[in-house]
């Protein structure tokens, strides 16, 4: 059995760090041979001191400073592009792509570029460049993360793609789902970062308390699976229990039920088309009891409303929405934007906006400072 040669881009995050529990789980499996992260070093120095990793890359050029000198023995290579220009050095099988953020795009092109395959959780590669994206992927060479793409990814194999009739993205509803508009106007960013069922870093979880995380996602979904948008349904399921559905044109629903543990679908992007023992508790269904769905509320989740208007609206306008979202979300967890100010600030970046179509990552990253300008305009 051959060992798989794993990069961890953005290994000091939720995802990098439990990617880290599962190459941890599976030693015989899994070598990761690359990481990187922007400015926590110590927790990179201990990744890479645990695992024997030579070739760091660090963001943050000052850090990368402290990275050298706690891992003497390394490569480390900082500044901006480090992620990317760390995919030089190291000969690997698999690129987790976990970085936060726009800047993960050029990493995924670089990926792709390549012959490794590129495990995918970083959401803007495809909001802000999806047609960049998914003309470079070869057949297998894209594989999802985010529970609710892999879920979609597992129920499609051995499937026509001719005979998909609907893609079902389920969605918590995040810790306010039941709250109407005036009562979110004073949520704090601790409420919003309490989430029900899911452990997750601090931007994601706001996004899934605004309801943004899922229109991201669908805009994900479009890219991934070739799906039109008006083929593409979200739904609530609190339970977080059915990750996502498909639909076929007979009538037939294929569900992916699991346990709500990120490890699972990075487990499985790095063991495609095998699986591995479970790293998480089997769910049980008969203690779990119910199963419920609901209608998500786009009048008072703005957020969703405006991404599907993205997506919709297409070229550049999704880089857009995700860059005044990224600005909005940090002012609000620091104290400089109310929870619907978030909405605000995206809809108002938008509306200056006249969408291009996408020609080059240069295009995106232009269009991406712009919004970013815009909205810290707008807020400050």
């Amino acid at each position: 059995m051959s060992v798989l040669r794993v990069a961890i881009l953005g290994s000091t995050g939720s995802i990098g760090r439990q990617a880290i529990e599962v190459a941890a789980r599976e030693p015989e499996r899994v070598k990761v041979v690359a990481l990187a992260a922007f400015s926590n070093v110590r927790l990179l120095a201990n990744q890479a001191q645990s695992f024997g990793v030579t070739h760091l890359a660090v963001a943050d050029s000052d850090a990368g400073e402290l990275a050298r000198t706690l891992v003497p023995a390394a490569t480390v290579i900082t500044g901006h592009g480090a992620a990317e220009r760390l995919l030089d050095e190291v000969d690997v099988d698999v690129v987790l792509n976990s970085l936060v953020g726009a800047a993960g795009l050029r990493a995924s092109l670089k990926t792709l570029n390549g012959e490794a395959v590129l495990a995918l959780a970083n959401k803007e590669s495809l909001v802000a460049g999806g047609e960049l994206v998914t003309s470079r992927a070869r057949p297998g060479q894209l594989i999802p993360v985010d529970s609710e793409h892999s879920a979609i990814f597992q129920c499609l194999l051995g499937e026509d793609a001719n005979e998909v009739a609907r893609l079902w993205l389920t969605a918590s509803g995040g810790p306010f789902r039941d709250r109407t508009l005036d009562q979110l106007e004073h949520v704090t960013p601790a409420e919003a970062l309490a989430h029900p069922t899911w452990s997750m870093g601090p931007k994601i979880t706001v996004d899934s308390a605004t309801l943004m995380n899922k229109g991201l996602e669908v805009i994900e979904a479009h890219h991934l699976f070739a799906a039109p948008y008006d083929a593409i349904r979200v739904v609530l399921q609190p339970q977080s229990c059915i990750h996502s559905m498909v639909e076929f044109v007979d009538g037939s629903v294929k569900a992916h039920l699991g346990a709500t543990d990120m490890r699972i679908p990075i487990q499985y992007a790095f063991s495609h088309p095998r699986r591995w023992p479970s790293p998480a508790a089997p769910v049980d269904f008969a203690a779990l009891g119910q199963l419920d769905f609901g209608e998500p509320d786009t009048d008072t989740f703005r957020c969703l409303a405006l991404a599907l208007e993205a997506g919709r609206s297409g070229g550049t306008m999704p880089a857009v929405l995700n860059a005044a979202n990224e600005i909005a979300v940090a002012a609000f967890l620091a104290g400089d934007c109310t929870f619907a100010g978030i909405a605000d600030t995206v809809a108002a970046v938008m509306q200056a906006h006249a969408p291009e179509p996408l020609s080059s990552i240069e295009q995106v990253e232009a269009v991406d400072a712009w919004a970013r300008d815009r909205a810290r305009k707008l807020l400050f």
